[in-house]
């Protein structure tokens, strides 16, 4: 799709235009994460099978394409917004085993509310975009899809899944319900944000995420992001963060990483 066509669907206003064009710069021309990358290089196998979830402008999506050559990246995202940007982007840049798929992924299927926060600038905050209260002034809201990685999985006949991240602002409990049933069977390494400002405002804790994934018995790593995305073994929440949770086989491995 046309990214123009895109943006005039938004209906953004002039400054709203500007800063679009450099969000697409960024998208495009940048590569964000790349010491993450070096640090997970050795954990993804050529043919992987990665789910993004959260793929915002691409920037982990690009990574994981490069990282899983002969494999499959599917990449979920909502948000027109991002969309407008995220689609152009990976076409453009020749990324043809990463699939965009434009649904949010939750616990049932569905539809909600995305907000897209408005900046003090006038501009839109779509990195902070997500489903609940927003108490600031909104740019966009937008009804979107809701689907389960479950079901997902089982309409595409996926036989492997190796690595999850997500990130998607507070909305990662009710999307861990609908993909347990994937994450149990296949043992992916999950990447999680886990913070308790986003988590609270839909109702949930971070508590709620470590229970949920206990029974299946992964190692947790807590990524300090600050620190050349160095991981640190914790027993469970440790505050706000990033978190890894790999499998106990596979733990030594990301240890060593």
């Amino acid at each position: 799709m046309n990214s123009s066509v895109e943006t005039e669907r938004l209906r953004l206003n002039g400054r709203q235009r500007l800063t679009w064009f450099a969000h697409f710069f960024k998208a495009f021309f940048y590569q964000y994460h790349r010491e993450f990358g070096v640090q997970i290089a050795n954990l993804l196998p050529a043919d992987g099978v990665v789910i993004d979830v959260g793929a915002h402008s691409g920037q982990f999506a690009k990574l994981f394409g490069r990282l899983v050559p002969q494999g499959a990246v599917y990449a979920f995202e909502p948000s027109a917004y991002a969309l407008s940007i995220l689609r152009p982007v990976l076409r453009w840049r020749g990324f043809r085993n990463v699939r965009v798929v434009p649904f949010g992924l939750s616990d049932k299927k569905g539809s909600e509310v995305l907000n897209l926060p408005m900046k003090k600038s006038g501009t839109v905050g779509f990195g902070n975009a997500h489903i609940g209260a927003e108490t600031r002034p909104v740019a966009i809201a937008q009804q979107i899809g809701l689907i389960t990685l479950d079901d997902f999985v089982a309409r595409e006949g996926l036989e492997k899944v190796d690595f999850i991240k997500v990130d998607i602002e507070g909305w990662e409990v009710n999307f861990l319900r609908g993909a347990l049933g994937t994450i149990g069977r296949f043992r992916p390494i999950l990447l999680l944000e886990v913070m308790e400002h986003t988590l609270t405002r839909v109702g949930a804790s971070p508590g709620e995420i470590f229970d949920l994934l206990a029974p299946l018995g992964y190692r947790i790593f807590r990524v300090r992001e600050r620190d050349g995305y160095k991981m640190v073994p914790v027993e469970g929440f440790a505050g706000s963060a990033d978190y890894f949770f790999i499998a106990e086989a596979e733990a030594p491995r990301i240890a060593a990483a």
